[in-house]
């Protein structure tokens, strides 16, 4: 059922998901990303961007790539002005003005709800995304943040396949947290992010997969491949 459904990583907090020839790109730091393989020019069709917050290594090359695809962005109402100034046309700000907590948008195949992340930022708060694809699977991006009891609601509410989590620590939550907060979401896999990228973060993921195997043993855990686009079912 879900033979036309995949995701790849590109670095960082950045995956691409695809659903038959439709695509959604979160947090696209490419260009900035020395770690990443991918070239903006050779991105296949991004026909929806999501900003999970404000700060560089997250927004990264959204100005470009809605450009270049013509395609809306997704973002937490207040973070539209900004991101105008920096060159984003208008018109592509989804919902004109965006979206809040608790909201969700349908878009095309996607249907993206908004969730809280806990992360400091200078302006707007930090968000998460549910996406749901018309196959009912579901995706959760945390965004940058760091464990909270909330995320156990998430797993009552919607039935998560799959779970994209940071484990760098500093900035967010560690590997023994993201392992913990796959029990609370009740996910059925999840994808570590957020890591390697710079060298406060955790530069592998031996002690993730350590936490899983002791914390969430019936929870299949992904390490991506950047670049590589890994079929979901």
């Amino acid at each position: 059922m879900n033979s036309k459904c995949s995701i790849v990583w590109h670095g960082h907090s950045c995956f691409q998901i695809f659903y038959d020839n439709k695509s959604v790109m979160l947090d696209p730091l490419i260009s900035g990303n020395a770690k990443s393989p991918c070239n903006v020019d050779k991105l296949e069709k991004v026909d929806l961007l999501l900003l999970t917050h404000e700060h560089k290594d997250h927004i990264g090359d959204t100005v470009v790539i809605s450009n270049k695809f013509d395609c809306p962005v997704g973002i937490p109402v207040g973070l539209a002005e900004q991101l105008i100034t920096d060159g984003l046309q208008e018109k592509n700000v989804l919902n004109k003005i965006g979206f809040n907590i608790g909201g969700t948008i349908e878009y095309q195949a996607f249907s993206v709800t908004m969730v809280e992340a806990f992360h400091t930022t200078n302006t707007v708060p930090a968000v998460g995304y549910i996406i749901r694809l018309p196959n009912n699977y579901t995706i959760y991006h945390s965004g940058d943040t760091g464990i909270f009891a909330n995320m156990q609601i998430w797993g009552e509410l919607y039935p998560i396949d799959l779970a994209l989590l940071p484990i760098g620590g500093v900035f967010t939550m560690d590997e023994r947290q993201a392992a913990f907060a796959t029990t609370l979401l009740k996910a059925k896999k999840v994808i570590p992010m957020h890591w390697e990228t710079f060298p406060s973060l955790a530069q592998n993921t031996k002690r993730f997969v350590s936490e899983m195997k002791k914390i969430a043993p019936n929870c299949e855990y992904i390490l991506a491949e950047l670049g590589k686009k890994i079929m979901l079912d």
